[in-house]
């Protein structure tokens, strides 16, 4: 579970902005959040949407939670040592560009309550940072401040971590997370922090997934059946699904590709399969008729793609993060992903959906709580601030949201200009 999330100097993020997931202090569609378990006794949002304009850095919001744990999976890897890290400053400011960025995030995996962050540059991390609070008590459990004057690491370990400190600390890369390492190394106790970022944390950008996820959900029966509820409970008229095992040979690659190229590939690839997803539909005559996955609509294909991850995650307690979800998706469609993650039968435990969108008809206090609902917006000195739709005080029930948001009453709207016809 997600509590909130804070970015800086990140592409079109200036200065530090957050998002916060915890429930304001209203009685509004209490079905929408859930309690944290003994000792923290705080409710936390299932869901929550962002607003905004093209360009306003809605995307680059997500993308830094998707940054940061690529960084967390891969920066103690062998090899992308000596590796650029895959960040870029605000660059529109002299004062910035040569700072570091800086992620941090506060969550809940198994029971306990973490605040994790790091700040870095393309070369090196530069601060990196560890609190815990089992039982509802804080601890310090290491940090990591690179000192610029001295060029040196001065570290500090807590007695309430354990392990070989020493041999983790001395392996760390300047350019790798010392969690990552330490992990890497075998530490137990940081385990559940990496794993969080690995298993939990799932983030994708406009396209969304691929629908490899989902076909392979399909191999067993039991998960084919729970793709085809899902889609079914969309309203899609699929009545069955194929999957066609193919081995990759040479006619697996295009005509026109290299030889030499074809080659390697095969080499590397010898004695895999691919697998080819048929939906299937009953004719006029009740008969079944395979198609093509591609033959789909775009909107069924994303839903397709998004079956997997979106079981998976309602099945297990998973932390969902979307751009632009309402992409080739009806109106009906977005509202009825967004209700299996606010209905208590069809997410029993806990998973959260936070996702960006333009989609607008679904700004309505019948379907999100006004806590739920952020705006991004692009300042004059062309940064991204996020900011609560509560900043605003909205009346409860009775505001028309979509209605304000679209006359400018909360900002995050594009400026179009009048462009009067240029002729002859």
């Amino acid at each position: 579970m997600i509590i909130e999330m804070f970015v800086e100097n990140f592409r079109s993020i200036k200065h530090r902005q957050s998002l916060n997931l915890t429930k304001t202090a209203n009685d509004e569609l209490e079905e929408n959040t859930f309690e944290l378990e003994e000792p923290y006794n705080t409710s936390l949002l299932k869901t929550a949407a962002i607003y905004g304009a093209n360009s306003a850095g809605k995307s680059n919001f997500i993308l830094a939670l998707n940054t940061m744990k690529s960084i967390v999976m891969n920066s103690a890897k062998e090899s992308q040592r000596g590796d650029e890290l895959p960040v870029s400053p605000f660059r529109l400011s002299k004062e910035t560009a040569k700072k570091a960025t800086e992620f941090e995030v506060v969550f809940v995996t198994e029971g306990v309550k973490y605040q994790y962050g790091f700040s870095l540059t393309n070369n090196q991390i530069m601060d990196e940072w560890l609190f815990s609070s089992p039982k509802g008590r804080a601890q310090r459990w290491f940090i990591r401040a690179f000192d610029e004057e001295k060029q040196e690491y001065i570290w500090d370990f807590s007695s309430y971590f354990q392990g070989k400190k020493q041999l983790w600390k001395e392996s760390t890369k300047a350019n790798s997370l010392f969690l990552s390492t330490a992990v890497m190394l075998n530490s137990q106790q940081l385990k559940p922090v990496y794993d969080w970022f690995a298993k939990t944390l799932k983030v994708t950008g406009i396209n969304g997934w691929d629908s490899d996820f989902t076909a392979k959900l399909c191999e067993n029966e039991e998960g084919k059946q729970a793709v085809l509820k899902f889609l079914k409970s969309a309203d899609l008229d699929i009545s069955n699904i194929a999957l066609e095992s193919h081995k990759i040979d040479s006619n697996f690659f295009p005509a026109e590709m290299p030889n030499e190229l074809k080659e390697s590939l095969l080499s590397d690839l010898k004695g895999k399969e691919f697998i080819d997803v048929k939906t299937i539909h009953k004719d006029s005559d009740g008969d079944d008729v395979l198609f093509d996955l591609d033959e789909e609509s775009d909107g069924t294909q994303k839903l397709f793609s998004f079956a997997g991850p979106w079981i998976d995650s309602l099945e297990h307690g998973k932390v969902l993060f979307i751009d632009e979800l309402h992409d080739s998706l009806h109106p009906n469609m977005v509202k009825f992903l967004i209700k299996l993650f606010n209905n208590k039968k069809t997410n029993p435990k806990n998973a959260q959906l936070v996702f960006t969108t333009h989609e607008t008809s679904i700004l309505d206090q019948r379907v999100f709580r006004r806590d739920q609902i952020w705006f991004c917006n692009k300042e004059k000195d062309q940064s991204t601030t996020v900011y609560p739709l509560t900043d605003f005080s909205p009346r409860k029930g009775t505001d028309n949201l979509e209605k304000a948001y679209l006359s400018g009453r909360y900002g995050a709207l594009p400026l179009v200009s009048n462009l009067e016809y240029l002729g002859d």
